[in-house]
């Protein structure tokens, strides 16, 4: 690892830093979202689209013109501008562009910018469709790159997605053993070679691992569904205490963990606790769905916050209001969107200024 973005001192700024832009898929896979539902989650992205480009660019991919004519529509017909939205003809074939896009980097030293691409693998090639969009994450970086004029692209040859990582900023990264252990994304590698990629990737040193993720979630329990840095002190962090759900006792570990653990400079952390939705099932395949309010994302101007008709939504609203008082907090409906098995979080990227 002699050429790393460690060592060339660039680091993975938080994600409430100052973003250029803002990096979406428009979604259009019939097997993630059917033609029942299509037209909901679109609604849902227009709504991401109105509350983003207030205070950032919004890059929407579409595979070609007739893709982008019909969301121009779509957006138009939800009375949503395009001042701040540009529309980069790249193929996908999903919306997961937390997973498959690049982890944007900045320089300690310059004005230079950087990019991880990290392979991606469809979540252990669970999908095979899916893998594909591994050189749509290939084509963000260079449109980016030619973008901001100047770009360095590490490409460190490991298995790995955005959504399994949070980091605060100033060195500390969080992850879970259940994602970045298992056997289905880089098998020959142990925790503390992972470790090693972790901090000359993101420019970090210290890494926080908790356990395993929320039930219902097929990525191998990523990071974003359930614990987040609101600060570089501060984890906003999912909690069911003796509901007698599946996710009880997980979320309870992690939550102790948490208050055991300590940021990069060995100063113990600071606690949040977020609720959780009820539960949602597809009566249809009787499955369970990754439905978590950690699943936000933190815009330049607001914080969009996955909402579900739930009895709990309002104290999530408060929760988060309390975390980001700068900010503005937009509820977004997504009990259509984590149909898909995922949110808010796993369908954006953010680009730092």
């Amino acid at each position: 690892m002699d050429r790393t973005p460690r060592k060339k001192r660039y680091y993975m700024p938080a994600e409430w830093a100052e973003h250029r832009a803002t990096w979406l898929s428009w979604p259009k896979d019939p097997l993630t979202f059917p033609p029942k539902i299509i037209g909901k989650v679109e609604t849902t992205y227009c709504k991401m689209v109105e509350a983003l480009q207030a205070g950032e660019k919004v890059n929407i991919l579409v595979n070609d013109g007739k893709q982008e004519e019909h969301v121009r529509k779509v957006l138009g017909e939800n009375d949503v501008g395009e001042r701040n939205v540009a529309f980069p003809h790249i193929k996908s074939v999903d919306v997961w562009m937390r997973d498959y896009g690049p982890s944007f980097l900045l320089n300690l030293e310059s004005e230079q910018r950087g990019a991880v691409r990290w392979i991606f693998n469809a979540w252990g090639n669970k999908y095979d469709d899916l893998l594909a969009d591994n050189e749509a994450g290939d084509a963000v970086a260079k449109a980016a790159a030619s973008e901001d004029g100047e770009l360095e692209i590490f490409k460190p040859g490991i298995v790995m997605e955005g959504g399994s990582i949070e980091v605060n900023g100033e060195g500390t990264v969080m992850t879970t053993e259940q994602c970045l252990l298992n056997k289905n994304r880089n098998p020959a590698l142990g925790k503390a070679k992972i470790e090693e990629y972790l901090k000359e990737f993101l420019g970090a040193e210290h890494v926080i691992w908790l356990k395993e993720g929320i039930a219902g979630d097929d990525t191998d329990g990523h990071i974003d569904d359930f614990a987040r840095f609101v600060a570089a002190d501060t984890v906003a962090c999912a909690y069911e205490g003796n509901s007698g759900d599946e996710n009880s006792a997980i979320l309870e570990n992690n939550y102790l963990t948490l208050k055991k653990s300590v940021d990069q400079y060995g100063v113990p952390l600071k606690v949040v606790k977020l609720p959780m939705p009820s539960p949602i099932i597809d009566p249809e395949e009787n499955r369970r769905l990754p439905a978590s309010y950690a699943n936000f994302y933190i815009g330049n101007k607001s914080v969009l916050l996955p909402i579900f008709n739930d009895k709990n939504d309002g104290t999530a609203i408060q929760a988060l209001s309390e975390c980001f008082p700068e900010r503005k907090i937009v509820p977004i409906p997504c009990r259509e969107l984590v149909y898909g098995y995922g949110g808010i979080h796993c369908v954006t990227q953010q680009q730092p200024k």
